[in-house]
């Protein structure tokens, strides 16, 4: 029987830490920040690009589309080959695909090709972001040093949306929508230099293979997920095509799930879903991103077609958000030993679903800045910046160390599954509240308030999670062994 695991406690007197710790510290932020970043900077572009490449029709969509398919869906292998190939050799394969991949969509000059570039950036972050957070829960020990380092990952994993939006803005409005392809391929060899330094990796005398047919199943699966739910915007949840895609995504997955249980190597080993803590902290992830994705998604529209602001001026207005991820996750790292896991994420939840009421109510009011956008910002992101500390603690729970790739690309792909996912129902709940094309300020205002309102649900509801399945200090004490 798996027994809960507690909330790290403070280190004892012992060697001091490896040398190269804090390089490794220094990649594994690097990477996280720049994906994140990649995940929003682009939005802001999209009027540019279509200008600029002569996109046509519903085309402009797959250039976020096609980065959130391929990201998705190749998460779980991504994190699988860390734990085969070597976590090391992967994040700079993962690091070359992505720089080769923004440089070239830097340069295109044809829809297709962006599009394609933008696909192949989503699946060089599909490598890098569970091999990232498995580097960094395998290369710190327990403690104090384990829990700072995931709250600077969880601080640059939200801020880095948060500062997308902002570079975004900033670089489209004074350069081109091509600087924000571009920007990455410095961060890329600034990473590529890190990491070039790190311990190599370890041979095993008799390393897995990879488990193909559940690789097959689960990235094809994971992908027509995706596709389903992210082409909602042009075809409606109740269509024949959305009921379809859904259901042959299910299909695929519950295969996936049938071959895990009998392969001798599986990519996920079912009995991790098993852990209380593993379990509770990929659905909290699922609605905690949910509401994040949408809270950054409905505030710029807010921003720009409500308060008419600029793209500069609408990233700027972003920048309160980071600030509250910092602070949240500062909290987060200061407490987690004195009061666990549970109280942290519930706490976290709980505030981050009053900071998004507070949207919902100052959106559908149109209310300025101040109240609508600033006030619940910093209330918000301190709710995020609270949870991200224990939801990696607790997503890598008790988990063997050649396992923990495996563990950071089940999260991480409940990250991006469920944030897709809220996203687009949340999208279809604003429309249909402001319930026409042209619509007045004053509806859109209703339907983002109405959106950022079932939002904070989300949030309520990921609370409750965390206070059922999460362990608590005590039943971790009672229940060792």
């Amino acid at each position: 029987m798996d027994t809960p695991v507690e909330a790290p406690a403070p280190p004892r007197p012992g060697p001091a830490a490896p040398p190269l710790g804090g390089r490794l510290l220094a990649v594994v932020l690097t990477v996280q920040f720049m994906v994140a970043l990649d995940a929003s900077v682009v939005n802001v572009a999209l009027p540019g690009i279509r200008t600029s490449l002569g996109f046509g029709g519903e085309g402009l969509t797959w250039v976020v589309n096609a980065y959130a398919l391929t990201f998705g869906g190749l998460m779980m292998l991504g994190g699988r080959l860390g734990d085969i190939a070597g976590r090391r050799r992967t994040l700079m394969a993962g690091l070359t695909l992505f720089g080769l991949a923004s440089l070239v969509g830097g340069l295109v000059q044809s829809p297709g090709a962006l599009i394609a570039a933008r696909a192949v950036q989503g699946a060089g972050a599909a490598a890098l972001t569970p091999v990232a957070l498995a580097l960094l829960t395998t290369g710190f020990p327990p403690g104090r040093a384990l829990s700072r380092a995931l709250g600077l990952w969880g601080a640059t994993a939200a801020a880095g949306g948060a500062v997308g939006v902002l570079a975004g803005g900033v670089l489209t409005e004074w350069l081109s929508w091509r600087a924000v392809m571009l920007v990455n391929v410095p961060i890329v060899a600034f990473a590529l230099v890190l990491a070039v330094r790190l311990a190599p990796d370890r041979r095993e005398r008799t390393a897995p293979r990879i488990d193909l047919a559940g690789a097959v199943l689960v990235t094809a699966g994971a992908s027509v997920l995706v596709l389903g739910v992210v082409r909602t915007h042009s075809v409606p949840w109740g269509s024949a095509a959305t009921v379809l895609t859904l259901g042959a995504a299910a299909v695929l997955l519950a295969a996936f799930a049938a071959v895990e249980r009998r392969a001798r190597e599986p990519l996920l080993r079912l009995g991790l879903l098993a852990r209380r803590a593993v379990l509770g902290a990929n659905l909290f992830m699922m609605l905690l991103c949910s509401g994040q994705f949408a809270a950054f998604y409905f505030t710029s529209l807010y921003l720009h077609q409500v308060l008419g602001y600029g793209p500069a001026a609408a990233g700027a207005a972003f920048l309160p958000f980071c600030l509250g991820i910092v602070a949240g996750s500062v909290i987060a790292t200061r407490t987690l030993a004195r009061v666990g896991l549970r109280a942290l994420m519930v706490a976290g939840g709980l505030l981050g679903a009053g900071g998004f009421a507070w949207f919902g109510l100052a959106f559908a009011a149109e209310g300025g800045f101040a109240a609508a956008v600033l006030g619940p910002s910093l209330v918000a992101s301190t709710g995020i910046g609270m949870c991200f500390v224990p939801l990696g603690t607790a997503a890598t729970s008790g988990v063997d160390p050649r396992e923990a790739g495996m563990a950071s690309g089940l999260v991480n792909s409940s990250r991006q599954v469920g944030g897709s996912i809220g996203l687009a129902v949340l999208d279809t709940l604003a429309a249909t509240v402001a319930d026409a094309p042209g619509m007045s300020r004053a509806a859109q205002g209703d339907g983002y308030g109405a959106a950022l309102g079932a939002a904070a649900g989300l949030l309520a509801v990921a609370a409750a999670v965390a206070l059922i399945l999460i362990p608590g200090r005590g039943d971790a004490r009672r229940q060792r062994p």
